[in-house]
């Protein structure tokens, strides 16, 4: 069995003067040109991206002969709120493979957004609501493109998970050790920490046509790669060039244009801290931004913060 190193810690929550909790993590920080400007943790440490990856894997399916406007291929990249937009969307990409809702194969799931949620009540989950319905609907319109079985494109053999596999072991440059199954129920690929950071750097930097166009779509609808309010849509508006990109299990990816990349992965799994830790990521590169306020409420009054720590060794 593989065991995951607990990590250094990477943010603290301070009540009073005093730190009450820590999220145990790894980070690592590539410069522009893909060396590693600051790790803390393991790099080496082996973790599933889970969602952090899926620009990769619509990059494969890209290169597989899919077709879209932009809009519509940030969504395939995107985990989604689940909003009347975003379902939309998926159907949209859906018909134009002459299929509905009834082909996708994900988990069905309420909305994921705090609001859609909300608003979607008592309804049931379904498929279409579930964040990964962009993507499930990206890989159903590259099987029909290929005239490929639909039944089974999950299936971690069949020629449309080949292909992401490989897009993201060429990027990482490293063999995927693991394949599982993500919680939508894609195939879900082991790789280090330090090779998902290498991966993400090298869509960035790249000059195929390819990965331009999947990261170019994510900065250019941001609202489509996760949803209003939402941290990822935000730090897109806000930040030119920054691209984006959140996971379950507390994983996080970031770049900027000249190709400064982070990546962490928080040891509990947990997305609380996610904010302070990709401000203080982005001020590592020197992008000012607004801090991400975590505050800490006793009696209603706000008497501390969860804070970043990014100290270097």
């Amino acid at each position: 069995m593989i065991t995951f190193p607990p990590g250094e810690i990477l943010a603290e929550l301070v009540r009073s003067e005093v730190v009450e909790s820590v999220h145990l993590g790894h980070m690592v920080l590539l410069d522009a040109t893909g060396a590693i400007q600051l790790s803390l943790g393991e790099p080496s440490a082996l973790v599933y991206p889970r969602s952090t990856i899926k620009s990769i894997q619509a990059s494969a399916m890209v290169r597989h002969g899919l077709q879209l406007e932009p809009r519509l291929l940030a969504l395939v990249c995107s985990s989604h709120s689940g909003s009347p937009m975003h379902q939309d969307g998926a159907l949209q990409i859906l018909a134009l493979a002459g299929l509905d809702e009834s082909a996708l194969k994900n988990a069905k799931d309420k909305p994921l957004g705090e609001k859609d949620r909300f608003a979607w009540g008592v309804g049931e989950p379904t498929r279409l609501a579930m964040n990964c319905s962009g993507k499930h609907s990206g890989m159903l319109l590259t099987c029909v493109t290929n005239k490929w079985s639909t039944d089974d494109y999950l299936d971690p053999s069949h020629p449309l998970q080949i292909a992401c596999r490989e897009e993201l072991e060429i990027l990482s440059g490293e063999k995927v050790s693991v394949v599982s199954v993500d919680g939508c129920g894609a195939p879900l690929f082991l790789i280090s920490i330090e090779g998902l950071a290498k991966a993400i750097h090298a869509i960035t930097v790249s000059t195929d046509p390819i990965h331009t166009q999947v990261v170019q779509a994510c900065r250019d609808f941001p609202e489509m790669v996760a949803g209003e309010g939402r941290l990822t849509t935000r730090l897109m508006r806000d930040i030119p060039g920054l691209f984006m990109k959140e996971g379950a299990e507390g994983v996080e990816i970031g770049s900027l244009p000249d190709g400064r990349t982070f990546v962490f992965k928080i040891s509990d799994g947990t997305n609380r801290s996610f904010g302070p830790l990709v401000v203080a990521a982005l001020n590592e590169f020197g992008v000012s931004c607004a801090p991400e306020i975590v505050p800490v409420l006793g009696g209603g009054e706000v008497i501390g913060s969860l804070r970043a720590k990014i100290t270097r060794g």
